[in-house]
């Protein structure tokens, strides 16, 4: 609709993943690095992660674009299947005539696709699997691949794969059950929102592609996109193709800040606000109580003078007076530098638990496993945190959208303690709540490992140490502790703690159930939450 008049031959803005538009900032071209170099020399795997809409699939068609003639590549964008279903896609990818007798045989897909993998390295060629949306796989799936990556000549790898996912893909390669798996990967990459100067890069590289002249977004709303955006491609695309259509609509033909606030506003379906009326109106507000302080003050007799407020002295301090406020949240943030990254986090988290963690290639959640820990990630809230009791890394994320991580080391009804680094200080509850949306790590240690959601018609060890843990949790006589079947009766134990504890009741012990669990009943010598008492 807009096209002619901005003077486009297409859609530079279209979500479809064209490889012609992919912008090849830093982080997308050591990706894409990353991946070329996985098709033509590496071994074992190679990772790459983003979250949504970061451009993984777009890089994955750029790469197959590029990719050298001497590579059979085999595209798996659908991973939620069995294992066999999952070799049958396999097979079909590369061609591979798989007989009737033997589709449904797992051993003779696997020798159907050895022998296919033999042939394509005695021709001088690469084998390369791709699997997109890899945090989908099922954990059986993910052991089918790593015995496929054992097919191998006395020099070489006969198969390369390729893992690509959001976040959640590196939390599932961190369990200890896939540890195999994950000391398999010899490459990751972690795909990151835009930074502003790339956000606008990025704008104009697609409005180049599709055949602009001259610029179209000024830099008042190149940085608007970003702010509203956060960086993020998909959503970029979004916010600019529907502030082109409504510059369209104007007849104009160029886009400021207040079209971009309009665009965004319609795509996320709430009017937006410029970047500048907060400060305005804060220092709005700051004039009115300033203006109705002056007007009380000029109403009050003034026979005697009023002593000026002073921060009191140390002296004053011992001697009972109380103490100065403390920094602002945003001010210790803006002053953290690498206190707040996740090495200083993760450091400082398992230190509680008398673990370590080293700085390096193996994620943390990994070297936690190594000593008996698990990490659990929850989108989650103050009261459920309180109601966990355990220290947890929050994700905050400061004015200028950077972000930074922090452990929680106490709570009250009034304020928090945070470790940011070596340094401990205390914030108010609502305070906090500014800079938190949710986002956390814990860490716990389980009584097996790995960690498995228990549900009724299982039977084992793990299933009698969930009802002894319920029964003392209930303080119920153990008389039935020793049955290691999860029948009826310990199904209505874990539906009444869930209900007592505002959980979903599903009679199903998920990881978070027994985490809770474990959080009751907190044996001796596990960190927790310290309490803080409200300040009188």
């Amino acid at each position: 609709m807009y096209l002619a008049s901005f003077g486009l031959a297409e859609k530079p803005f279209a979500i479809t993943p064209d490889p012609r538009y992919l912008y090849l900032g830093t982080q997308h071209a050591d990706a894409l690095a990353h991946l070329v170099y996985g098709i033509n020399d590496a071994g074992g795997f190679i990772q790459l992660t983003g979250e949504v809409g970061t451009g993984k699939t777009t890089t994955i068609r750029s790469l197959l674009a590029r990719s050298p003639q001497n590579a059979d590549i085999a595209l798996v964008i659908n991973p939620r299947l069995s294992p066999l279903e999952f070799l049958q896609s396999i097979c079909e990818e590369l061609g591979i005539e798989v007989p009737a007798g033997a589709a449904g045989n797992g051993k003779q897909l696997v020798d159907l696709l050895n022998a296919r993998l033999l042939r394509i390295h005695a021709a001088g060629r690469r084998a390369v699997l791709i699997v997109d949306e890899a945090q989908n796989l099922g954990v059986e799936v993910l052991e089918q691949l790593r015995l496929l990556t054992n097919l191998e000549t006395d020099s070489r790898k006969l198969l390369q794969i390729i893992l690509i996912g959001q976040p959640e893909l590196r939390e599932l390669l961190a369990r200890n059950d896939l540890r195999q798996l994950a000391q398999r990967v010899t490459a990751r990459c972690h795909l990151q929102p835009l930074a502003r100067a790339d956000t606008g890069a990025y704008v104009r590289h697609r409005l180049r592609v599709a055949g602009a002249t001259s610029e179209i977004f000024d830099a008042a709303a190149l940085a608007e996109v970003h702010r509203l955006s956060g960086g993020v491609p998909r959503v970029i695309n979004v916010v600019c193709d529907r502030a082109l259509l409504g510059a369209y609509t104007e007849d104009r033909h160029d886009v400021d800040a207040a079209l971009v606030r309009r665009a965004a506003g319609e795509v996320f379906g709430r009017p937006l606000a410029p970047s500048w009326l907060r400060p305005v109106s804060i220092a709005g507000g700051a004039l009115l109580l300033a203006a109705a302080g002056l007007l009380i003050w000029r109403q009050m007799p003034h026979s005697a003078s009023v002593p000026v407020r002073r921060p009191p002295t140390a002296a004053a301090v011992s001697a009972g007076q109380p103490p100065p406020q403390p920094p602002a949240l945003a001010s210790l943030l803006a002053d953290a530098g690498t206190a707040t990254t996740a090495d200083a986090a993760f450091t400082q988290l398992l230190k509680l638990w008398q673990a370590s963690y080293t700085a390096g290639p193996v994620d943390p959640c990994t070297q936690a496993a190594t000593q008996g820990l698990a990490c659990v990630t929850l989108h989650s809230s103050i009261a459920q945190l309180r109601e966990l009791g355990r220290p947890a890394i929050l994700m905050l994320a400061d004015e200028r959208g950077a972000s930074h991580q922090v452990v929680l080391t106490g709570i009250g009804p009034e304020a928090a303690t945070l470790q940011l680094g070596a340094r401990r200080v205390r914030v108010g509850i609502s305070e906090l709540a500014r800079y938190w949306y949710g986002d956390c790590v814990l860490v716990w240690r389980p009584a097996s490992m790995p960690v498995s959601d228990l549900r009724p018609g299982m039977r084992g060890v793990a299933v009698r140490s969930l009802r002894k843990q319920l029964l003392r949790a209930s303080g119920a006589a153990p008389a039935n502790a020793r049955n290691a079947d999860f029948d009826a009766e310990l199904t209505r134990l874990v539906e009444d703690f869930q209900r007592v504890h505002h959980l979903a009741v599903d009679g199903i012990a998920g990881v978070e159930t027994q985490l809770l669990l474990d959080a009751v009943l907190a044996a001796p010598g596990t960190p927790t939450l310290q309490p803080l008492a409200a300040k009188g």
